[in-house]
């Protein structure tokens, strides 16, 4: 097993948002952005959702 499973259903700490944030702005991809958290892709669409936050389409 991995020793990097994604965090499942846990709560988003406030510098994962910032992390989140960051990367977003500098235009990164979803992919790319939940494997830099270890977050699912579905999580991080989510967060960015919902504190406001564009991510990127995929190229």
């Amino acid at each position: 097993m991995s020793d990097k499973v994604a965090k499942h259903k846990q709560p988003w700490k406030p510098e994962e948002l910032q992390k989140l944030q960051t990367l977003a702005g500098k235009g990164k991809g979803l992919k790319e952005i939940a494997k830099a958290l270890n977050r699912t892709e579905e999580s991080t669409k989510d967060a960015a959702r919902l504190h406001g936050m564009n991510i990127a389409k995929a190229r």
